[in-house]
């Protein structure tokens, strides 16, 4: 469904004055300051790191999810690693818990570094993957790594998204809480107890993981306090399609494949098979992607959310911000976003000092209580040039409004117009799946066969999109199948972030910098990373596409009929970008999106109606910014030069979170 804007006015976090009773405030606050003996003096405003890492607790249990994924006659139990300092049970105070469910603790590894769990002679985890470990519990943290069903040590059968993969987190949040249970083996009788804990629980994590986290908190699980998903997954369908067009040549089995254990392949035949039945590749909506939607349910959030995505991912695309970001101020939720130039890019290897320090003052609030000034902050970080970051006091920022803008013919075929008034004519473009976003763009000025391409007078102010835009398009097709992409485009001179290529916006350097304590099992330093940039023409700012099978319908698509013409309107994913003046605005609708988007059957030829092709673009200061901004300089077609831009992207890995 489409995003709408949302304008939410920011107001102070106030859960904060009810999980201590009135009665508590004294010690409280005596325990707040035994946390930080430096603030001994008033309230506390940051943890500091006053206790032993190579001390901590190190310890395994399995939690019992309640389910039989495997179907062996007993319910599935999934490993909980958990990193604790030894100090608070010993004085007998109890501690917040900071976790991260993956699927890929054994299998792919997590980081840019691809750690993985390690293990001594007892079980007990030795190597944490990432820094959350090392940082936090000399802060009076604990973290938690749970392998989630069916993967590592875990039981159970992976069900990318579903009601297992969602129960394995669930199920841990409730048992520090103390409403489930768990045992210190895999098949033992011996219970294991929370006792350490007080329940508040975070999740973090990084696309599936971070997936689980939105899906977690979507159930309203209690004691569940704030998530922070980073290119996380809102809603599974729109991973594998996009109205029906397919974004991937196979579908969720393909995945679970990627990181079930040797144990899950031998007992899942049956849950995979379900995965392929639910699943087909007609890209029809069917109750398997119902169950793996979080945003319908976004109602029973009550955790807080940090939102960290890059607007270049083209893994977990930005078609997974928009409506989520939407549903969640609709429900009131507590709100943070962090949006970079980068691809699938966590925020430790692009703005690793800043990401640091605002994720502990983020935990230090939601967690442990502190008034420390995060929730009077913006609401919104956005990066407007490599490392070169702006706020926003809430996003999308007052005064953005959508505004409709419509193509026009122009004085050759191809090389239209874009403008407020209505277009007339057609414009014709025949599908070459050998051609993407990168070679239309390169061509706006030319008329070439595979596009059709649309752009404003050239900017005389700058022009800021903040949102999610729409493109409706009236298509008449040539054959019974046919694909859409739409893509807004930033035409003139920039450095960006090099999105396109491996590292996906980041260069990996040898230095080493340490983020916390270290034991000689598990270091706390990492590789420095650097922007890798790109000097480009043109800048691909949001995208979006559709099967035209699918007019009728979100849920199902059909045969079309040649010579018909079809009204569809594509989601193109959420954006914050300025065009600044002496730059245009250029809109190029076409067929298939190479390595973005899977072909159809057939190479239709598409003819657009322009009087009814339209584009719904969220602008700050609306369509009276736009008639500002393109003003006072007469249209010029562009040159048929070949501009230039990142490489194509290369063919995006069918792994959210995997290696890059």
């Amino acid at each position: 469904m489409p995003i709408r804007m949302t304008f939410t006015t920011r107001r102070p976090l106030v859960r904060f004055t009810t999980w201590r009773s009135l009665a508590a405030v004294a010690v409280a606050a005596l325990m707040a300051a035994l946390l930080t003996p430096a603030a001994a003096h008033g309230a506390p405003r940051e943890s500091r790191p006053v206790y032993s890492y190579e001390k901590a607790v190190r310890e395994a249990v399995w939690v019992d999810t309640g389910l039989d994924g495997d179907s062996d006659g007993r319910t599935d139990r999934v490993a909980v690693d958990i990193v604790r300092p030894r100090e608070p049970a010993q004085q007998g105070r109890k501690i917040p818990v900071i976790m991260d469910a993956s699927p890929y603790y054994s299998c792919c590894g997590r980081g840019n570094e691809s750690q993985l769990k390690t293990y001594d002679a007892d079980g007990d985890v030795v190597q944490m993957p990432l820094f959350y470990d090392n940082y936090f519990v000399p802060r009076g943290y604990a973290f938690v790594g749970v392998d989630l069903a069916g993967t590592n040590r875990s039981d159970g059968c992976v069900d990318i998204g579903g009601r297992s993969d969602i129960q394995s987190a669930k199920a841990v949040v409730d048992w520090l809480n103390g409403r489930a249970k768990a045992y210190t083996t895999r098949t033992g009788t011996t219970r294991a107890e929370a006792t350490w804990t007080n329940g508040r629980t975070g999740m973090v994590g990084k696309s599936w993981d971070g997936t689980i986290a939105n899906g977690v908190a979507a159930t309203g699980v209690e004691g569940l306090k704030t998530i922070v998903p980073i290119s996380a997954i809102s809603t599974w369908y729109d991973y594998y399609f996009t109205k029906g067009a397919p974004l991937y040549d196979s579908g969720p089995d393909a995945l679970s494949n990627a990181v079930e254990s040797a144990d899950a392949r031998a007992k899942c035949g049956a849950v995979q098979q379900k995965l392929v039945d639910g699943a087909p590749r007609t890209g029809d909506r069917t109750p398997l992607w119902t169950e793996r939607d979080y945003i319908k349910d976004a109602a029973n959030v009550k955790a807080s959310v940090f939102l960290i995505h890059g607007m270049q991912d083209l893994n977990v695309r930005m078609q997974h911000v928009g409506p989520w970001w939407d549903a969640l101020a609709k429900n009131g939720v507590e709100r943070k976003i962090w949006l970079s130039q980068t691809g699938h890019v966590d925020p430790f290897d692009f703005r690793r000092a800043d990401w640091v320090d605002t994720l502990h003052r983020w935990f230090d609030h939601e967690l442990l209580g502190y008034d420390n000034g995060i929730d009077d902050e913006p609401m919104a970080d956005i990066e407007r040039h490599p490392d070169q970051w702006v706020t926003s006091d809430t996003w999308p920022p007052s005064g953005t409004r959508t505004t409709t803008l419509r193509p026009d013919s122009g004085a050759q075929p191809g090389v239209g117009t874009l403008g407020l008034s209505k277009g007339h004519g057609t414009e014709t473009f025949t599908d070459d799946p050998q051609l993407g976003e990168t070679d239309w763009a390169a061509q706006i000025g030319a008329s070439t066969p595979g596009k059709a391409g649309f752009v404003t007078r050239p900017l005389t102010g700058d022009l800021r999109l903040s949102g999610s835009s729409e493109v409706t398009v009236t298509a008449t097709p040539t054959t019974s199948t046919a694909h859409l992409s739409a893509v807004l485009v930033d035409l003139g001179p920039a450095t960006i972030r090099d999105y396109a290529v491996r590292g996906e916006g980041i260069t990996t350097l040898t230095d080493r910098t340490c983020w916390g304590a270290s034991t000689s099992g598990d270091s706390s330093c990492f590789k420095e990373t650097a922007a890798k940039t790109a000097d480009v023409d043109y800048t691909i700012v949001s995208r979006g596409w559709a099967d035209l099978g699918n007019h009728a319908s979100d849920e199902t698509g059909g045969p079309l009929t040649p010579g018909k013409a079809y009204r569809i309107t594509l989601d193109l994913g959420a954006t914050d970008h300025v065009i600044p003046a002496g730059h245009r605005l250029a809109l190029i609708v076409a067929g298939t999106d190479k390595d973005l988007i899977e072909p159809p059957s057939t190479k239709p030829t598409l003819t657009l109606d322009l009087s009814r092709t339209s584009a719904q673009v969220p602008l700050v200061g609306g369509a009276k910014a736009f008639a500002r901004a393109t003003a006072g300089a007469p249209f010029v077609a562009p040159e048929a030069t070949t501009l230039d831009g990142v490489q194509a992207p290369r063919t995006v890995q069918r792994i959210p979170g995997g290696h890059r």
